[in-house]
């Protein structure tokens, strides 16, 4: 089983930037709505990064395996929280989950440190999704098994398909440290390492990896060098406009939380400079969607995104 993985590894890690996934894993790409040149193949084969179709989940106390600096995306709905460590979301990418009957993903990519959740419904259809095995820009596409569209991940939208076009409505959710939630939230369920799967959820694969500017694979837009290529940035899509916030001018700004007004909405940034993490909330307090990702990842999908400033 080690030698799969280091093959695994070596498959995912090795294939020349320049090789185009001919075959697309088997996707029909009717209707494509971005360069078919663009899409690239990222080593694995369809579900050959396997998504969590039933997740299982532990009360905090139980969560042994986590330590208090360990990453983990915090999602709270319907009063209930959930926690998800990304030293699980590395190997799987994609969780199929419900709360009260209410369908979601939660989607990461490792390559563009993005984290993200979405209501797991299009159309009046509910949707389940796995892995293609299909990067754009760098990031993640899931794809449904019911239309076997391609949904770009930063984007939050069908890129091919029937649902080409599509866009998920995108739910809060906070990068945080295991710590700090668990504090936050004690009686919070963790996403189990029980998942169905064998991996070692205790080895991070992309070890290094944000300490480098080196990219794994190409995207169609460079970001400028005003920030470093992986710099944690915040983002956030307005209804016209987006911006982004990095961490070094929210550390710059210093600020545990400020006012922001942009297209003329009050913004709440909530910075949170001990554990490293940032996120939104409207005038009443209420948590807004936006995610923390690599600069150069969020440039590549939104070359005109507005950047604040300390002391803007």
């Amino acid at each position: 089983m080690k030698l799969l993985l280091t093959f695994f590894y070596g498959l995912i890690f090795t294939l020349p930037l320049s090789m185009h996934a001919a075959s697309l894993n088997g996707f029909n790409l009717d209707r494509l709505t971005v360069p078919t040149e663009q899409i690239l193949s990222g080593g694995p084969g369809r579900d050959g990064i396997p998504a969590i179709l039933n997740p299982h989940f532990i009360d905090a106390g139980k969560a042994k395996f986590l330590k208090g600096h360990d990453t983990v995306l915090g999602l709270i709905m319907n009063g209930k929280s959930r926690a998800y460590p990304i030293k699980i979301l590395n190997w799987h990418e994609v969780v199929n989950d419900s709360i009260d009957g209410r369908k979601f993903v939660i989607s990461y990519c490792p390559l563009c440190g993005s984290g993200m959740a979405f209501l797991a419904r299009s159309d009046k259809q509910t949707l389940t999704f796995g892995v293609s095995g299909l990067l754009y820009n760098s990031d993640v596409l899931m794809y449904d098994h019911q239309t076997e569209s391609l949904w770009s991940q930063i984007r939050g939208q069908a890129i091919s398909g029937m649902a080409a076009g599509t866009s998920l409505k995108q739910y809060p959710l906070t990068l945080t440290r295991w710590k700090q939630w668990q504090s936050d939230h004690p009686d919070t369920k963790v996403l189990s390492t029980k998942t169905g799967y064998y991996r070692s959820y205790s080895q991070d694969p992309y070890a290094g990896y944000s300490r480098t500017p080196r990219l794994f694979f190409p995207v169609a837009i460079q970001a400028p060098s005003s920030y470093a290529v992986k710099e944690t940035i915040l983002g956030y899509k307005g209804s016209k406009e987006n911006i982004a916030f990095p961490l070094s001018e929210l550390r710059k700004h210093d600020r545990k939380m400020f006012s922001y007004l942009f297209e003329g909405q009050q913004l709440n940034i909530h910075w949170d400079s001990q554990n490293q993490s940032a996120w939104i909330s409207d005038a009443e307090g209420k948590q807004l969607a936006s995610t923390m990702l690599y600069w150069f990842a969020w440039y590549a999908f939104y070359p005109d995104t507005k950047v604040f400033k300390a002391g803007d």
